[in-house]
């Protein structure tokens, strides 16, 4: 079966009288290079009920369900919407060595949501663990697999997704022998020979173990 994000968790919270809601969603996490990259979401309680509206909310899924060309029309598109406003925030290869991936992972996520002025009210974050304390005096919800099930967490997931494969691409022509636009930093069977074969560059998290291996 199908998943499809929807509104429903969005629509209960404006119910409850939430008025500023953002989905949330990050990307990089399990990657051998690069950041880790979250995203922040936030609908209007009410969206136009265009035609054009419903096009550009039907295609939404989680990035991982969409192709990379689907990822970037969403992206595209997502800009003639300005009532959708958004947030990126990124945590360095250096920092998720210095702090660990899961702390830097929240870290991001903390850092997109609190780039909104006024702060949110509420907060969905995707997964099943949180342990940060930068959000306080924002309240929020964990929801496993929310970037399946709610839409401005889906819609979180493509824009961190577009955004850090966009810079991944570019970081590629400075360190080509690794192929970084390929697989945009995942441990894949080709940069893990190409680890192997250079050894590791500036954007590789030096405390996870394929890389750490190959460095001593």
């Amino acid at each position: 079966m199908i998943v499809k994000p929807t509104f429903k968790e969005e629509r209960k919270l404006y119910r409850q009288g939430y008025r500023r809601i953002v989905g949330v969603d990050e990307v990089g996490r399990g990657c051998l290079a690069g950041n880790v990259t979250a995203a922040a979401v936030t609908f209007p309680a009410k969206m136009p009920r265009s035609a054009r509206v419903r096009k550009f909310l039907k295609e939404i899924r989680d990035s991982k369900k969409l192709t990379p060309k689907k990822r970037e029309e969403i992206f595209e598109a997502l800009k003639s919407f300005p009532e959708i406003t958004w947030k990126i925030a990124r945590v360095s290869e250096k920092v998720i060595d210095r702090i660990n991936i899961q702390k830097a992972t929240e870290l991001a996520m903390v850092r997109a949501v609190k780039k909104f002025h006024p702060l949110p009210d509420f907060a969905i974050l995707d997964g099943s663990r949180f342990f940060s304390r930068g959000l306080e005096t924002i309240q929020y919800k964990l929801i496993v697999k929310a970037d399946e099930r709610v839409t401005s967490s889906a819609l979180a997931s493509v824009i961190a997704k577009v955004t850090r494969d966009r810079l991944m691409v570019r970081l590629a022509k400075k360190y080509p022998e690794y192929r970084f636009e390929i697989h945009k930093g995942y441990g894949t069977r080709k940069h893990r020979q190409a680890l192997k074969k250079f050894g590791a560059c500036e954007l590789h998290r030096k405390t996870f173990r394929p890389v750490a291996l190959v460095n001593n």
